[in-house]
């Protein structure tokens, strides 16, 4: 099951780098929806392979009680965790887009390199959200009492997001960027999409590669708030692994489709904030929301995610129109 998924993870990526994006070019926002479109439709088909595969048991696939509502996971049981988890992943990810976008802008890429420097940033976040999942994924299990510490974590987040004003910060002050320049030679202009380049017998990095790091590092510090929120939904591994994956196949399109048109939806910082305040009350009261809810406390979960997105971008709207 493992290796049949992330063989098809990489058949998606060879498609869109090797055949969609062989040249560098700047993707026009219908191409970028375009796919954000059919990762869409993927993940929606994948969701029947789940239903399959978890309501006949294939490979063993659900057999063990879930940690967080201590249940079998069926067919049906795990389409609604792995929608709800894409659902909760992407959203989050929609923030993400911001930051990447002003890393771009600070360091002056050309939007040509942009799609290269975001996919091999896919890379490196499938393997380091892949490691994150495992090893959260082990201590949810051993130690039920971690989920309350993710809990509170996202809560106070939620609570940073709502009452702190962040300022933008230029990704050349940051001390990444100090330290690959201390200790790595950096050009001081592009070589086209490579990420080193020899000069003089001597190994350069060039600003490109920087951008890569930084993206990885953002990537990294969101993993942080994702990765424990969907330990709300369910602790299986192969649906937190999944639908993480779904949503980060989604990033890059979203990138060159959203990153102008996000910047008009003003409240989507506050809805985020509340879906991450939302996840984070159900961990800390678990007991007491499958007490009242039961099975479908999932369901419901999920119809509210959605609810509060719709919301944020009905407000957004609503406040733009004035001003317009």
């Amino acid at each position: 099951m493992w290796g049949g998924f992330l063989l098809f993870v990489f058949i998606v990526l060879a498609v869109d780098l090797g055949v969609f994006n062989r040249d560098d070019h700047q993707p026009s926002g219908r191409e970028a929806l375009t796919f954000t479109a059919v990762t869409v439709v993927l993940a929606l088909a994948f969701a029947v392979f789940v239903f399959q595969a978890y309501e006949h048991h294939w490979q063993g696939l659900g057999l063990t009680p879930d940690a967080i509502d201590h249940r079998i996971n069926d067919g049906h049981l795990a389409v609604v965790k792995f929608l709800t988890g894409y659902v909760v992943e992407l959203s989050l990810s929609m923030d993400n887009v911001f930051v990447i976008a002003l890393i771009f802008t600070h360091l002056r890429v050309p939007i040509r390199y942009q799609h290269r420097v975001l996919f091999w940033g896919i890379l490196g976040a499938l393997a380091m959200r892949g490691a994150m999942i495992a090893g959260g994924t082990v201590l949810v299990t051993r130690f039920h009492w971690v989920t309350y510490l993710f809990g509170a974590f996202l809560m106070l987040t939620s609570a940073k997001m709502l009452l702190t004003k962040e300022k933008e910060e230029s990704p050349e002050e940051r001390w990444i960027v100090r330290w690959l320049n201390r200790h790595f030679r950096v050009t001081g202009e592009f070589h086209e999409q490579h990420f080193t380049i020899v000069r003089e017998g001597k190994r350069w990095i060039t600003p490109l590669a920087v951008t890569l790091v930084l993206v990885e590092t953002t990537d990294l510090l969101f993993a942080v708030d994702s990765i424990p929120a969907i330990f709300a939904i369910t602790t299986d591994p192969f649906l937190v692994f999944t639908s993480n994956v779904f949503a980060i196949l989604g990033l890059r399109s979203l990138y060159f489709g959203l990153a102008g048109l996000l910047q008009k939806f003003r409240y989507l910082n506050v809805s985020l904030a509340i879906i991450l305040g939302l996840v984070g009350a159900k961990m800390l009261a678990a007991t007491i929301v499958d007490r009242w809810l039961g099975e479908s406390q999932n369901t419901i979960m999920l119809a509210t995610i959605v609810m509060i997105l719709g919301a944020g971008a009905v407000f957004s709207v609503v406040a733009d129109r004035p001003r317009r």
